[in-house]
């Protein structure tokens, strides 16, 4: 922990411009955490049906994201902000959620083995793992966004973010799409009841790998930047690192206008991308395939399972290109509006996976979900820096998350009884409402969401300061 700094003492100073490869090193990470994510997103679903879950239960299971999300990652933002040591400010809780997730990416596709070893209920034990990854996931991705209003001055902060979603999407088209890769190689997408396949079980074991590797490239190539350099970019102001746990329920009384209008849009983008993870294998079985909702052991389902994670991979391939565009789309309309079309864009496409019988040509749908992802995982948080004060960026970065996991955990506890009672368990209908709160989303960018430091030239002069 470390103490008072007051800015007195130093010559005040100004954040410098990052070069890119500077911003591309401290958010190296990332990669690794999204392929892990990416897995998750694309087999969770897929993993808990060969388990036993039925359709209607799957919803309830993916509460462990969300629930793990609103504990973790404000305690993990006020201990950042709140934290010094050898290591750094934020890369120690890098360090620790990235080995945490590692053994719960090794775990989770074998739950079936350990119960077997350990004499336990195989559904508990994989939310149990389930529970671990997510925790870990969210203690190493928190400070990721953290680390970017550390880093960089204002003015670059839709350039760091823009960087991550590249890095993000790269790492989520490598999570959603290598058991497919496996398959087509040679590895087995078969297994026996109440097991799962092959291609799973090495694509998680890449994937701890990866996440592994990618942490510790972040650790090594990125200093971050001192107590008493933090003091000085303040501006004469005193930086107050000691606080209480129970501030942050102060914060988020506090939180910033922007902040609040932000997350009301937050909430309606997420609930459709929970509704999407969630649903998407079994809309695809149902709707595509043919299948009956209790068929969750065949090889066709297995394969809706591989195109689910091919589907993902396609959105987040879109998103690398969409995240290169999104600054000079801004520097145009603005980043509101920005952030509108991507919305409108990816509800429309939500939708029109129920239109689209093809599975060949569901591609067309991921487009504009790739808009959109690009836009959820930049825009929002480029708005937010503005208003952040620097002492707090992190506990206000997971406050911030609060509008993420709230409309999740809304939607898990009655996604699954909305889809076997309403919609007679055809996924495909769950889909389509996803798709609308997507673009009530849009509308509500457009009434509440104020367009502030977001002019041509400003955002001009934030490309121009980017160098190599």
């Amino acid at each position: 922990m470390v103490g008072k700094y007051d800015t007195g003492k130093f010559e005040k100073k100004v954040k410098p411009n990052l070069s890119m490869l500077q911003i591309i090193n401290m958010s190296m990470g990332f990669l690794g955490i999204q392929m892990a994510f990416g897995l998750q997103n694309g087999n969770a679903s897929r993993i808990l049906a060969n388990f036993g879950a039925d359709v209607h239960e799957l919803s309830w299971f993916w509460l462990v994201a969300p629930v793990t999300g609103l504990i973790v990652q404000p305690i993990i933002g006020h201990m950042g902000d709140n934290t010094w040591s050898p290591l750094g400010r934020r890369k120690p809780y890098f360090l620790i959620g990235a080995v945490l997730c590692a053994i719960g990416l090794v775990m989770l596709p074998n739950a079936a083995s350990a119960t077997q070893m350990m004499a336990a209920n195989v559904l508990l034990l994989a939310v149990i793992f389930l529970a671990m990854m997510d925790a870990s996931i969210n203690v190493a991705m928190e400070p990721f966004r953290a680390l970017v209003g550390d880093m960089l001055p204002k003015h670059q902060g839709t350039i760091g973010f823009s960087v991550q979603t590249i890095l993000i999407g790269i790492g989520a088209v490598i999570g959603s799409d290598l058991p497919n890769w496996l398959t087509n190689w040679g590895v087995s997408n078969e297994a026996p009841k109440g097991f799962v396949a092959d291609n799973v079980i090495y694509a998680f074991y890449i994937g701890a790998a990866v996440l592994i590797l990618s942490i510790l490239y972040t650790i090594v190539t990125t200093k971050e930047y001192s107590p008493e350099e933090f003091a000085a970019f303040e501006g004469g102001k005193e930086i107050e690192h000691e606080s209480r746990l129970s501030d942050i329920f102060k914060d988020f009384k506090n939180a910033p206008s922007q902040m609040k209008k932000l997350g009301i849009v937050q909430f309606f983008s997420w609930f459709a991308l929970f509704t999407m993870w969630v649903f998407t294998t079994s809309a695809l079985a149902t709707h595509h395939f043919g299948l009956s909702p209790e068929d969750t052991h065949s090889a066709k389902f297995n394969e809706a399972g591989d195109l689910t994670g091919s589907l993902f991979g396609s959105y987040n391939f879109y998103a690398i290109f969409f995240a290169f565009a999104l600054t000079p789309i801004a520097k145009f309309i603005g980043k509101k509006y920005t952030h509108a079309l991507a919305l409108a864009c990816g509800g429309l496409g939500l939708i029109s996976m129920y239109f689209i019988k093809d599975i060949h040509n569901l591609w067309i749908s991921m487009i504009g979900l790739g808009f959109a992802w690009a836009s959820i995982l930049a825009m929002p948080y480029a708005m937010l820096i503005d208003s952040i004060p620097q002492k707090k960026m992190g506990v206000y970065m997971g406050i911030f998350n609060f509008f993420i996991v709230i409309p999740q955990i809304i939607n898990g506890i009655f996604g699954g009884p909305i889809v076997s009672g309403i919609f007679g368990k055809q996924a495909i209908d769950y889909i389509i409402v996803g798709g609308i709160c997507m673009l009530l989303g849009a509308a509500l960018t457009l009434i509440f969401v104020k367009a502030e430091h977001d002019t041509p030239k400003e955002i001009e002069a934030e490309i121009q300061q980017v160098h190599f």
